[in-house]
């Protein structure tokens, strides 16, 4: 019984620590890309500046510490970290790739969501309109990524 015990906490530590990693890189990478949207319309915007009529704007907004969106005329593409880690589905094509094959541990990942919106649907509160979802972001426990989308 009690080499069950110590089994089953093993297992509680190991997989915690697990997850708590591959949360905190996914956090740790979220940041980057929010800091990269940041410069990266800043200086889009700069460059546009007297091109184009003044309404057409590129405009980054940090809408918390797990979304962020950018602003490209009329459409909107936000950035949404899941705050949950995932491991992929067991008929997920990543399974064939021997990096996730050669270890377990490599398939749990962060996900960071990557939506399109038109901007009047945020800006007026309609609910109803749909946003599409574009690319998802995972990152796992050494900061391996992949991208679908």
């Amino acid at each position: 019984m009690a080499q069950l015990r110590e089994k089953i906490l093993s297992a509680i530590i190991d997989k915690s620590s697990l997850k708590q990693r591959v949360f905190d890189n996914t956090f740790a990478v979220f940041g980057e890309l929010k800091d990269a949207l940041l410069e990266m319309a800043s200086e889009i915007d700069d460059e546009l500046d007297g091109k184009l009529d003044r309404r057409v704007r590129i405009e980054y907004r940090d809408r918390g510490k797990f979304e962020a969106q950018l602003q490209v005329a009329s459409d909107i593409l936000l950035f949404q970290m899941h705050t949950d880690v995932f491991e992929f589905d067991s008929n997920h094509i990543i399974w064939q790739n021997s990096y996730v094959q050669s270890d377990r541990d490599n398939s749990y990942t962060g996900v960071i969501n990557i939506y399109n919106f038109l901007s009047d649907s945020l800006k007026y509160t309609r609910n109803a309109d749909e946003g599409y979802l574009i690319g998802r972001i995972f990152v796992n426990r050494e900061k391996c990524f992949w991208v679908e989308g």
